[in-house]
């Protein structure tokens, strides 16, 4: 199995989100990322799904995804052709001896520092999932306490824009 990014352009409805990630469940394929937010039309919302399938199963789904009312548009984005970003919010234990050495870490991963407390502090770090892996490993020797994570989210290179097409689906309907 591989990992596929699809980008899902669906009316901004309730209920779509829920038929959509049925869709995969009911195939029994793991999600490992799910963000949706609404894009630069208000009637329109980008789904996000990072999930390990292989490629004829994922074309299967693609197809019947297409079939469902509320869905304008699905591309799959690769890696190399797109930029792809998740959010990690870590809090870490640390006193004022400490504090040093973690900021250190900090500056490294070029995280922000988001809130401060006698004995913490709250981390914010933007990137890839490997780069957020590799500074949660860097924290190792301290006391992480929390870790909050978002989905991926995800944009082709290029000016060219999945939604235009999109838009001039919901249009016509």
């Amino acid at each position: 199995m591989t990992t596929h990014t699809l980008s899902v352009l669906v009316e901004n409805k309730p209920g779509v989100l829920a038929r959509v990630a049925g869709l995969f469940s009911r195939r029994a394929f793991n999600i490992h990322s799910l963000a949706v937010g609404q894009t630069e039309h208000p009637e329109i919302s980008r789904i996000t799904v990072v999930v390990d399938v292989d490629e004829l199963p994922l074309e299967q789904v693609t197809k019947q995804l297409n079939k469902l009312v509320n869905v304008l548009k699905i591309v799959e984005l690769e890696s190399d052709r797109s930029v792809q970003r998740d959010l990690l919010l870590v809090k870490v234990r640390c006193d004022s001896r400490q504090r040093a050495d973690v900021l250190q870490i900090v500056d490294l991963f070029r995280a922000h520092v988001v809130d401060v407390a006698p004995d913490s502090v709250v981390i914010e770090a933007v990137g890839n999932p490997s780069k957020l892996q590799a500074l949660l490993a860097a924290f190792q020797p301290y006391d992480v306490r929390e870790i909050v994570q978002s989905g991926t989210v995800a944009i082709g290179r290029g000016s060219r824009s999945i939604t235009e097409r999109a838009l001039e689906k919901v249009a016509t309907a």
